[in-house]
């Protein structure tokens, strides 16, 4: 007999998570079904366990940088075993005991399996039916789009999942991809000691980012022994001994000991494809931004719909559908979503770049400056950043902003508030910022682009 509930959510990511935080207590009975461990990619392959990796390079390239400041000699040798030992400890050594228990607590009813959306209220698993009374929520995310490359698929390569966790440094790596997942993972190979080489068949690397953000990254990556290759796509990948072979549109040739395909995400189209739903051009699941509808009584949250592929978007999701399902007229805002690449120096984004502004028809006054270029870029001993800022001329407001810099993710937050709010560019300049902090930079920026607009 088929199993009854007021709300099925396909997926037990963060945003399934978020949604049964967000319903308990509230007499709505829910069902999450999840195909692999709750809590999604982010704890287990993920954001946490990749920070880890990178947060171990970063040590010592500090303890490099303290031969710069404060030592006369500093001698280390990796210890891989432990990075890897704890990076597993890090994404909870893959078991999702206490998150599955977590979940249940909230009154939810966890149902693990493949599930399958057979028709607008009814979700198969295995032999088992789960019936919606009040809606579905499909929150079941995307996974690594894999290229069609002549002979990818008779190589063994890695992805997130593979490299975010390893089991081995490999003596030379190639990176397939120049995205934020790419870089950051290159980055803390080559800290650890591979020879990294990152491959980008688009013009410039990090490409969702304004221009400049890469430009003041590859210096910083350069250092680190990284060689990144743009506007070379690869058209063949092939196995020579014990080594991977890339062949590049130009005739180049990469050799690695290990391939690392970071080239973007795919919906996880599969559970739900058959069930009539629009699709974007892309491939994710279509849904109004706002309600997050993708017709009456299906929601979509997270990662599937395609508005972006971040860990604390598809938690406010999970938080606005579980609101709506309350009988909230809640909706989602997706003016500010920040964005943060954690390499070292960071890069942090927020609202438009420049060039989407104008094509939005904005009067666009821009305003760039060098955060290495102040009293705490100096202290830090810090060189080549960037903060660009965008602003609408006839709302005299901040629309967008993009840093690279130490601590960038953590100087965001202001940005993001600024955007969000619409914050007159007069009352931003007229903010005090601490000296000397890193966000001091801020306020002439600001003041800068206030005169400009006035």
């Amino acid at each position: 007999m088929p199993q009854e509930f007021d709300v099925v959510c396909l997926g037990g990511g963060v945003a399934g998570e978020a949604i049964a935080g967000g319903l308990e207590g509230s007499g709505i009975s829910l069902a999450v079904v999840e195909r692999e461990l709750v809590g999604g990619e982010c704890p287990y392959w993920g954001c946490v366990p990749s920070k880890t990796l990178l947060r171990s390079g970063e040590t010592l390239e500090e303890a490099l940088r303290a031969r710069t400041l404060a030592a006369s000699r500093v001698e280390w040798e990796v210890d891989f075993p432990k990075v890897s030992k704890r990076v597993l400890w890090m994404a909870r050594d893959l078991d999702d005991t206490r998150p599955a228990a977590a979940l249940e607590a909230t009154g939810a009813k966890l149902i693990r399996g493949g599930g399958e959306l057979i028709d607008l209220r009814t979700v198969k698993v295995g032999g088992d039916q789960l019936v919606a009374r009040k809606a579905i929520v499909i929150a079941n995310g995307g996974t690594a789009a894999i290229p069609p490359i002549e002979g990818l698929n008779r190589v063994d390569y890695w992805t997130n999942r593979q490299a975010a966790i390893p089991r081995e440094l490999p003596a030379r790596l190639i990176v397939l991809g120049g995205g934020a997942v790419g870089i950051e993972l290159a980055q803390a190979f080559a800290r650890l000691g591979s020879k990294v080489t990152v491959v980008e068949a688009g013009p410039r690397f990090l490409g969702l980012e304004e221009p400049e953000a890469g430009a003041a990254l590859l210096p910083h990556l350069q250092a680190d022994g990284i060689e990144v290759m743009v506007g070379d796509p690869a058209v063949a990948v092939e196995k020579q001994a014990s080594d991977v072979v890339l062949h590049l549109k130009s005739g180049a040739i990469v050799s690695g000991d290990r391939l690392l395909v970071a080239t973007g995400r795919r919906p996880n189209v599969e559970a739900w494809r058959t069930a009539g739903l629009t699709q974007t051009e892309r491939g994710w699941l279509k849904v109004d931004p706002q309600t997050l509808e993708a017709r009456a009584g299906i929601y979509g949250a997270g990662d599937i719909t395609g508005i972006g592929g971040f860990t604390h978007l598809a938690y406010y999701h999970g938080q606005i559908v579980a609101r709506r399902l309350r009988g909230e007229d809640a909706r989602a805002d997706h003016t500010a979503v920040p964005r943060v690449t954690f390499t070292d120096p960071e890069v942090a984004s927020v609202g438009w770049a420049e060039q989407a502004a104008r094509e939005r028809g904005l009067d666009v006054v821009v305003t760039t400056v060098d955060p290495a270029e102040t009293a705490r870029g100096y202290i830090h001993d810090f060189h080549g950043g960037t903060l660009k800022l965008v602003a609408d001329r006839a709302r005299r407001a901040l629309v967008g902003a993009t840093l690279v810099t130490p601590r960038a993710g953590e100087i965001l937050g202001e940005l993001v508030v600024a955007i969000k709010l619409g914050t007159p560019l007069r009352d931003l300049a007229d903010v005090i910022h601490p000296f000397p902090a890193f966000n001091r930079v801020l306020g002439a920026a600001f003041g800068e682009l206030a005169s400009k607009v006035s």
